[in-house]
């Protein structure tokens, strides 16, 4: 019975040596390539394989391949560079890439550059790029023609990343900064230019109010006139019916006015009231 036993252990044993040795063969053997990945292998016999691996399970040979993950999704980075403008001005420029590798030539990657190579190339060609493109501008142009230094700095990193096997989706300057005297110098300018517009527009005004004194004396002038000749039609009794009219349109408008006063013509107010003398007895004496 014990001999029996031993050997079941045997058995048992041998059986889970061999499970244990299946599932180390299989985790060392087998590798998953994520969403948004690519594998590139290598090979310590044959170095890096001319086919990179899509998402999925794969297999591998133990100790002789070892799969490398790259990431296929857009990235983004920052670049920041200082550099001079075409008239000698000290330029910052602040610039933004969307990359990502070239899932066609990822081997070759691989053995150029390796994982780190939007540390070892962006960089470097980013500045190269926007050193050459910004020299041929005046800081005033990188201001008034920021697309078209924007576009010339895609086309060109562009190109220059394909030779390593990146693409840029997208390329942008993001942000122009200046020196003190040179900011300081735009917003004199800016503060003359308005303060011309300003002069300019109240010339104008003077200009336009002028005019239309002229206009209006011009029509008054002719109104006088063509009144004049009217009357000259006219009988001496039209006229002084519309001279008593005027007269009696004034007398109304000053008698309801509450600040006129009328004072009968011919009686002193300023001489002083005698008891029983009158106006008549004070000047016989």
């Amino acid at each position: 019975m014990a001999e029996k036993l031993g050997n079941l252990l045997g058995k048992l044993s041998g059986i889970g040596a061999i499970a244990a040795g299946g599932i180390s063969f299989a985790s060392t053997s087998l590798y998953v390539v994520q969403a948004g990945y690519k594998a590139v292998v290598f090979d310590r016999i044959r170095g890096v394989l001319p086919v990179s691996r899509d998402e999925g399970i794969h297999f591998r040979i133990p100790f002789i391949q070892k799969p490398v993950l790259y990431e296929t999704r857009t990235k983004y980075t920052n670049i920041q560079s200082e550099t001079g403008s075409k008239d000698l001005q000290t330029v910052g420029v602040h610039l933004r890439l969307l990359y990502r590798p070239d899932t066609e030539q990822l081997p070759r990657l691989h053995s150029k550059l390796g994982p780190d190579y939007d540390d070892r190339v962006l960089p470097s060609i980013g500045n190269e790029i926007l050193k050459a493109v910004v020299a041929q501008y005046d800081a005033g142009e990188l201001i008034t023609q920021r697309e078209v230094v924007s576009s010339k700095v895609r086309d060109t990193l562009t190109k220059r990343a394909s030779e390593f096997d990146i693409l840029l989706d997208d390329v942008s300057i993001t942000h122009f900064s200046f020196s003190r005297e040179f900011t300081n110098a735009i917003e004199s300018k800016q503060v003359a230019q308005q303060e011309a517009e300003r002069s300019k527009f109240v010339v104008m005004k003077s200009e336009q109010e002028r005019r239309a004194a002229v206009i209006k004396a011009e029509g008054e002038a002719e109104s006088a006139k063509m009144i004049i000749e009217s009357l000259k039609n006219q009988s001496p009794g039209f006229i002084e019916l519309r001279r008593i009219e005027a007269a009696r349109e004034i007398t109304e408008h000053l008698i309801s006015n509450p600040n006129v006063s009328y004072l009968p013509s011919g009686v002193n107010l300023f001489l002083p009231a005698s008891g029983g003398s009158n106006p008549g007895s004070a000047k016989r004496n």
